[in-house]
């Protein structure tokens, strides 16, 4: 089973329970800075020592500021439900001991324990590139595990502040369930997408959803910020399963169970794959020089390329060293080449493993590259994530690499890499 040693540190005792993992879409790896403190590009729930979950109890209905105040002083966690200027709901949620709560948001403060900040599609080389308005919420979502078997884990809309509250104001889109509980929407939303038929080579993508902050889910609103809220599934639920992703208007996290994770590929078995590859010397037909692929570090890093690094014609697959000749376009040099062995003219990029063992659904060769950013990995791994439409923006969806979040071509997803042996 993969697990990396911040992992292991941060557990809280010999063998504690792991619930999943949660990995934000688009890092190969780790962070292109590297992974920090609670700022890293994956996040394992392990059983707490010490349940921390909440539930609801009490229900006040208060007519002004005052009291509302005087509730969310209690030191209680809360929800606070604003119907107007003179009106206030605020349900009031006690102590269960059953449950862990894991909270995931933009926020830096303590209550949150997974920071996730917005992903640049395929901006991972040297610094971090500043958002200048990210649009996750501080406080974006909660995730509460059952501390008991089968140890389920459900996804809430809106994580509580250090005030241990949630607050709705007016503008929020909020209603009254017919069973009389209040419930609500956070302004960009969270939207879930739980794949059909699990995380295998098999299944295919489910329909994305938005989840409420009690839970429920309802089909998607018009636009992302939309006031008024989609109509409610009832068949489905906010149980996270194998594969499950979880969209923040800025970042995608795909939940992996730990049942799910024991069959991906470890770090060493994808390093295997790579020694593989290598130790066969695909050389370049042209230069007939043998080509490697770069150390798993160096392509976590994106760092600067190498002498030896392979090459791919994205048309045709056709796989060669670096080379200056060939070009269609002056002003963009790299996207109109001419493979010398078939003449297919296409993008011509440097090729870089997938690192990120959670994002494979087999434990396959890399024999394929994602079209246009050169992330290889396995076919099946390559063909699924090239079907699943990833929210982009506020309304539009698109496939993406997992790896760097680059937008998929619409005409060619992925491309069959074929590699020339030595002549030898």
């Amino acid at each position: 089973m993969f697990s990396s040693s911040q992992e292991e540190h941060c557990a809280p005792s010999k063998d504690p329970v792991k619930y999943g993992e949660l990995v934000v879409l688009g890092y190969n790896g780790s962070l292109p800075n590297g992974d920090r403190g609670r700022r890293k590009s994956r996040f394992a729930l392990y059983r707490r020592t010490k349940a921390n979950g909440v539930k609801p109890s009490t229900v006040h209905i208060l007519n002004t500021p005052q009291a509302s105040k005087a509730v969310n002083c209690k030191g209680q966690h809360s929800i606070s439900y604003t119907l107007s200027r003179n009106q206030t709901v605020v349900v009031e949620y006690s102590h269960d001991k059953d449950t862990d709560m894991f909270q995931i948001g933009r926020s830096t403060e303590s209550p949150i324990d997974f920071v996730v900040t917005d992903t640049i599609a395929g901006g991972q080389e040297g610094e971090e590139t500043p958002i200048t308005q990210s649009t996750i919420s501080r406080f974006a979502c909660r995730v509460v595990c059952e501390r008991n078997p089968p140890y389920t884990a459900r996804i809430y809309a809106a994580g509580f502040d250090s005030s241990k509250n949630i607050f709705l104001g007016e503008k929020a889109a909020k209603w009254k369930n017919p069973d009389g509980h209040m419930d609500g929407l956070t302004t960009n939303g969270v939207l879930v997408m739980h794949p059909k038929g699990g995380f295998t080579e098999e299944s295919k993508p489910g329909v994305w959803r938005e989840i409420s902050v009690c839970g429920d889910v309802y089909t998607l609103r018009e636009t992302r910020s939309a006031q008024t809220p989609g109509k409610l599934v009832e068949n489905e639920s906010n149980i996270l399963q194998d594969g499950s992703l979880v969209d923040l208007c800025g970042a995608t996290l795909l939940w992996r169970t730990a049942e799910g994770l024991f069959h991906t590929p470890t770090q060493k078995h994808l390093e295997a794959l790579r020694q593989e590859i290598n130790a066969a010397r695909p050389q370049c037909p042209v230069g007939l020089n043998t080509l490697a692929f770069p150390s798993m570090q160096r392509s976590r890093a994106l760092s600067s390329l190498e002498d030896k690094q392979p090459w791919v014609y994205l048309a045709c697959g056709h796989v060669h060293g670096y080379h200056n000749w060939g070009h269609r376009s002056e002003q963009e040099p790299n996207t109109q080449r001419e493979c010398p062995m078939c003449r297919v003219v296409g993008p011509y990029v440097p090729l870089w493993l997938g690192c990120e063992p959670a994002f494979y659904v087999d434990t396959g060769a890399p024999t394929h590259a994602f079209v246009p950013c050169g992330h290889v990995c396995s076919e099946k791994s390559v063909k699924y994530w090239a079907e699943i439409p990833l929210p982009h923006g506020t309304h539009a969806f698109h496939a993406a690499c997992p790896f760097c979040a680059t937008q998929l071509s619409l005409t060619q997803g992925c491309s069959k890499l074929i590699f020339q042996g030595p002549v030898d």
